[in-house]
C-alpha cells in the first residue's frame, strides 16, 4: 500500500476495519464477483488515486483498506489505493487546469499538484463550474452521489430561539428580511467560489432576494454587501466568528448567521462550544453537499476497472454506517445507525429505506446560468478594480431585440450596464465612454465620465448611463480601442485590476480610422508588463466578427465574448468582470 494510504490511516482506528473483511468478500462480490475481489495470487500492480472531501475521506478509505486486505485485483492485477483528504478547491483548480478551464476566485493550481483518477468533491457544483468554465471536453465518468449533507444555516442556539427554532418553519426570504432590516443579523460566509456549501447558500438568498419585486435588486446587492462583510476564505475562519461566551454583548457581537452543511454543524457541536450551533433547514431547501463519484477522463482502462469495483464497494448498505460515523447522510438523504441529527432536521427517523443500488443521483436540478450569475455578482460585490467602460453607439444599436419585447440593442446594453453598476462596490474605479463614427468632432469616441471612484461619482454614471442614445454613424472600433488603451494605461493604478469593458454589435468600418493591422502594432508597441491592461470585448449579434476582437486581445490579455442573442449581454459583462485576472 502507498504511503498516503499509511498517513491517512494513523488517524483512523484500523481494528474495526480488519475485523469487517470477512464481511466485506461476502457482501462486495456482486459486482466483479469473489475471485475478482479476493484473489491473493494477485500480480503487478495497479495504482489507483482517489481524492475525497477532507470529511468523507475516513470512510471511502476504511473501505479500500478493507478490500486490499481481502486481496483487492481485477483481471489478476493488484490494486493499490491511494486515498488522500483534499479540500475540493485544490482539487478543482489542478483539474482546471488540466483542462483548460477558468474559474472564478479558484487561482492557479498548486505546482506539485496532480490530478488524482478518481474525484469525490463535496459538491456536483465543482463538476459543473469546470464544465461551465470552459472545460468543454471535461466529461467525467459516473458521477453519481456517494454521500449527502444538507446545506443550513447555522445559527447560535440563542438567535435561533429568538426567531422561533426549531419548531416554526423559516425561509429564505425571512432570512434576507432580516439581513436587511434596520438592525441586520450579522451574517458571514466561506467565499462561494471556493467553498460549494457558501455556494449553496448564496444561491438561496439571492433568489430569495430576487423575488422581492421592485425591490430586488436592491436586496440582492444587500445581502450580497452584507455576506462580504463577513466572509472568509476557510470555514475554520469563519466558524471562529460565532459567539465564545454566553452572554448578550458577546453574542450580539458575533456571527449571527452562516451557510454550511449539517455536517459542519455536527462537528462544531462536538466540540462542546460555549453556545451551540442550531442547524436551520430553511425552506425551499438549498442545493445540498451530494459527494459525486466522479471518474477523471484519460485514465486507462485498467484503473477504470478497478474505479469501478471501488464504487460498486461504496454503493453497498453497510456503506451507510460508515457514512454516519461521519456525521453524513446516504445518497437518498437517510441516515444510518450512529447517525445524531441536529433537532430539526427534516428526515426519517433511523434512516429505514435503504441506499439505492446504484448509490443514488447526484444533485438535480443544477442551472449552470444560474450559477454562473451568482458566482459572478459575487466577484464584483465583493473586489475591486479600476474599469472604463466603453459602449457602442452606432446607428445598428437602434435594430429592435424581438426576445425584450422589441427594445433596441441600445436599451438593452445599457440597462446590463446599469444593474452591473449596481452591484460595483464604492472602493470601483469607474469610467465611461461611448463611440460610433465622427462621434465628437473627428473623434470616433465621446468621454461622457472620466474614471473615478464610485464612492464620489456614482450619480454622474447614473445619470450618463440613462442619457446614451444610438447616433447615425458606423462602428469607429480601431481608434477608440487605442486611444482607450493608452488613457487607461497612462493613470495606471498599480492596486488595482485596470481594464476595459467595450460593447460593440458590429465590426470596425472606419475608412478614415487606423488599420487593424496598425491598431495591433501599436499595442504589441505600448504594451507594458509591468502596466498591464486587460481589455474585454463583448460583441452583440450575427455582425460581430470574434476572430477581429480575438485579434486585439490575444495581444492585451482579457477575451472576446459574443453572443447573438442581446438578452444575454448581461450575464456575459458579469461573467467577464468576474474572470479578469489580477
Amino acid at each position: 500500500m502507498s504511503a498516503g494510504r499509511h498517513r491517512m490511516r494513523s488517524n483512523i482506528h484500523a481494528a474495526g476495519a480488519a475485523a469487517a473483511v470477512g464481511v466485506l468478500v461476502v457482501t462486495a462480490g456482486g459486482y466483479f464477483g469473489y475471485q475478482q475481489l479476493a484473489q491473493q495470487d494477485c500480480s503487478g500492480r495497479i495504482d489507483l488515486a482517489v481524492a475525497v472531501a477532507t470529511e468523507l475521506a475516513p470512510a471511502v478509505d476504511d473501505v479500500a483498506t478493507e478490500w486490499e486486505k481481502a486481496g483487492a485485483a481485477v483481471g489478476g492485477t493488484c490494486i493499490d489505493v491511494t486515498v488522500s483528504a483534499s479540500e475540493p478547491v485544490e482539487v478543482a483548480a489542478t483539474v482546471a487546469a488540466k483542462h483548460g478551464a477558468t474559474l472564478a476566485g479558484v487561482g492557479q493550481a498548486s505546482g506539485t499538484a496532480v490530478s488524482p483518477d478518481v474525484w469525490v468533491p463535496d459538491s456536483s457544483t465543482w463538476l459543473l463550474r469546470l464544465k461551465t468554465g470552459g472545460a468543454t471536453a471535461f466529461d467525467p465518468g459516473n458521477g453519481s452521489s456517494i454521500a449527502r449533507s444538507p446545506v443550513v444555516v447555522a445559527m447560535p442556539q440563542p438567535i435561533a430561539t429568538r426567531l422561533g427554532w426549531p419548531d416554526k418553519k423559516l425561509s429564505w426570504v425571512s432570512l434576507v428580511q432580516q439581513v436587511n432590516s434596520s438592525k441586520p443579523l450579522k451574517t458571514g460566509i466561506v467565499d462561494p467560489t471556493r467553498d460549494a456549501a457558501g455556494l449553496s447558500g448564496l444561491l438561496s438568498l439571492t433568489t430569495a432576494a430576487g423575488s422581492a419585486g421592485k425591490d430586488a435588486q436592491k436586496d440582492t446587492v444587500g445581502a450580497l454587501r452584507a455576506l462580504a462583510t463577513g466572509r472568509s476564505n476557510l470555514r475554520q475562519d469563519l466558524v471562529a466568528k460565532f459567539p465564545t461566551a454566553e452572554d448578550p454583548t458577546t453574542i450580539a457581537r458575533s456571527l449571527g448567521a452562516a451557510a454550511l452543511s449539517e455536517e459542519d454543524v455536527i462537528a462544531y457541536n462536538n466540540k462542546k462550544p460555549p453556545v451551540p450551533l442550531a442547524a436551520l433547514y430553511l425552506e425551499p431547501a438549498s442545493i445540498p453537499l451530494d459527494y459525486p463519484y466522479a471518474v477523471l477522463p484519460g485514465i486507462e482502462p485498467a484503473k477504470a476497472s478497478a474505479a469501478r469495483v471501488l464504487f460498486e464497494l461504496l454503493t453497498k448498505p453497510a456503506f451507510r454506517d460508515r457514512l454516519a460515523a461521519q456525521s453524513l447522510r446516504a445518497p437518498d438523504g437517510n441516515w444510518g445507525d450512529g447517525f445524531t441529527a441536529p433537532p430539526g432536521a427534516p428526515s426519517p427517523a433511523g434512516g429505514a429505506a435503504s441506499t439505492p443500488a446504484n448509490g443514488g443521483g447526484a444533485a438535480g436540478d443544477l442551472d449552470p446560468a444560474a450559477i454562473e450569475r451568482a458566482v459572478s455578482s459575487w466577484s464584483i460585490a465583493t473586489q475591486s478594480g479600476r474599469m472604463l467602460c466603453i459602449i457602442d453607439v452606432s446607428g445598428s444599436m437602434k435594430n429592435k431585440v424581438p426576445s425584450a419585447n422589441n427594445a433596441t440593442r441600445q436599451q438593452v446594453t445599457v440597462a446590463a450596464a446599469q444593474r452591473g453598476l449596481n452591484l460595483f462596490d464604492d472602493a470601483w474605479q469607474i469610467g465611461l465612454w461611448t463611440f460610433s463614427t465622427n462621434l465628437d468632432g473627428a473623434r470616433d469616441y465621446r468621454e461622457l465620465v472620466d474614471i473615478g471612484p464610485l464612492s464620489t461619482q456614482r450619480g454622474r454614471l447614473e445619470q450618463a448611463l440613462a442619457g446614451v442614445q444610438s447616433s447615425s454613424g458606423d462602428t469607429g472600433l480601431y481608434d477608440t480601442v487605442l486611444a482607450a488603451y493608452k488613457t487607461v494605461q497612462e493613470d495606471w493604478d498599480p492596486g488595482q485590476v485596470n481594464s476595459i469593458v467595450l460593447f460593440t454589435d458590429g465590426k470596425n468600418e472606419d475608412a478614415n480610422g487606423i488599420s487593424q493591422a496598425k491598431l495591433l502594432s501599436e499595442l504589441k508597441r505600448i504594451k507594458d508588463p509591468e502596466r498591464p491592461v486587460q481589455v474585454v470585448l463583448i460583441g452583440i449579434g450575427s455582425e460581430v466578427n470574434k476572430a477581429e476582437l480575438k485579434a486585439i486581445t490575444d495581444i492585451t490579455g482579457g477575451g472576446p465574448f459574443v453572443t447573438e442573442d442581446p438578452n444575454n449581454i448581461g450575464a456575459i459583462f458579469l461573467n467577464a468582470i468576474a474572470l479578469r485576472k489580477s
